[in-house]
């Protein structure tokens, strides 16, 4: 077995609106498919156009798309009651984009589809997300540290919007 230690630079914005209001400027931005009908549709691809079709149909207008969420507050209500804070955390992606990180270091697809976490703290509603550039850094690709700069762009835009 090998290791390989990675430092991850984290990247948080807090807003003072409302965790309601901020995972609905997240939920806005990012595209929700019915996920088995998506994966039936990339399935049946016959070429990488057919794909990318498929995709940018499940595309929102941040350029991502929702594969995943987990309600963290929901569990920790269960044992905290309703003062427990709201806690959010988020699978969010593009397949195209993920395409290309993994073409160039296949360790990349560990790391995305992105996750984000959306939740309450005593000074704000809190957006943190793992800079992908710093999870790829220790393989030194420069076309996977390229897109994955790229990536990392797109989802501060879109934190710090649905922040404000």
């Amino acid at each position: 077995m090998t290791t390989k230690h990675i430092d991850v630079r984290r990247w948080r914005v807090t807003s003072s609106k409302p965790f309601r209001s901020v995972v609905a400027a997240v939920d806005a931005a990012v595209g929700h498919p019915n996920m088995r009908t998506f994966s039936a549709e990339i399935a049946a691809a016959k070429t990488a156009g057919d794909l990318e079709a498929v995709v940018q149909r499940a595309l929102g207008k941040s350029g991502f798309m929702e594969f995943a969420r987990f309600d963290l507050g929901l569990v920790l209500k269960k044992e905290l009651g309703e003062q427990a804070p709201d806690s959010l955390h988020l699978v969010i992606g593009n397949p195209l984009i993920m395409k290309e990180m993994v073409k160039h270091v296949p360790d990349a697809g560990s790391y995305a589809p992105v996750t984000l976490l959306i939740d309450e703290r005593p000074d704000g509603v809190h957006l943190s997300y793992d800079s992908m550039a710093s999870l790829l850094a220790p393989y030194g690709n420069p076309d996977a540290l390229k897109v994955a700069r790229e990536l990392d762009s797109k989802v501060e835009r879109l934190l710090a919007e649905a922040a404000s």
